[in-house]
């Protein structure tokens, strides 16, 4: 009878051997693709938007909203210009990711109520607290998120809108060294200001109480819309 060319010890060891090695094998093409995949997932230059304008203002005259100045009276830290901030953010891959990420998350967990259905008043600015809220309170919350996400208040601006309804509404204005870009309730999209199909009205000063005039309209809106 011929001889095995292995014995069966040698056999076990050389499958235990071969097992090994595909296991050693199959762990490194996993931390491979986890690897891969991690540095797919870091942003990059790519990732930034093309450069957008900024928002040219006309004065510093405008009148806030009655809203806005009830809301100042009762949080006067959330209205306070800090001079020290810079007035723009330098807009890298990961302050981009952070900006896209705050607005599509807050825009997903507030549930939208007009004021009137809510507090029984035209126009009321707050925090949504409750889970509710219209259009400027969800611009509020994203801007205390990216506030302590590390971000300048003085380059997130409050910014008073006419719609494609023709009404009031409220979207932040993210001022960074490649334009200016908005923050908005209604589309999970962050868009260059001239983009997003609204006249611009006024937005928040950076130097103060004062807001600046946009030169959209020559009536400003008294109120922003319940969306």
């Amino acid at each position: 009878m011929r001889q095995a060319l292995f014995g069966h010890r040698n056999a076990r060891a050389i499958s235990k051997t071969i097992s090994s090695l595909g296991f050693a094998a199959a762990v490194a093409l996993i931390a491979g693709s986890a690897h891969t995949h991690t540095a797919h997932s870091q942003p990059t230059l790519a990732s930034l938007p093309s450069n957008a304008q900024q928002a040219a203002v006309r004065n510093l005259s405008a009148r806030p909203t009655a809203g806005w100045v009830r809301f100042c009276e009762q949080r006067p830290a959330e209205c306070a210009v800090n001079l020290s901030e810079p007035t723009t953010i330098q807009l890298t891959p990961q302050v981009w990711q952070t900006i896209v990420q705050v607005n599509r998350q807050t825009n997903g967990s507030i549930k939208a109520k007009t004021d009137r259905a809510h507090w029984g008043v035209e126009d009321r600015w707050d925090f949504a607290e409750d889970g509710y809220g219209d259009c400027e309170d969800y611009q509020l919350v994203k801007r205390r998120k990216l506030v302590e996400a590390g971000l300048p208040g003085r380059a997130l601006r409050m910014t008073v809108v006419i719609d494609e309804l023709g009404e009031g509404h409220a979207v932040m204005m993210v001022r960074t060294d490649r334009g200016d870009y908005i923050l908005d309730n209604k589309h999970n999209a962050v868009l260059p200001w001239n983009q997003t199909g609204y006249t611009f009205v006024k937005r928040e000063g950076d130097t103060g109480s004062a807001w600046a005039s946009l030169g959209g309209v020559s009536t400003q809106p008294s109120a922003t819309a319940g969306r």
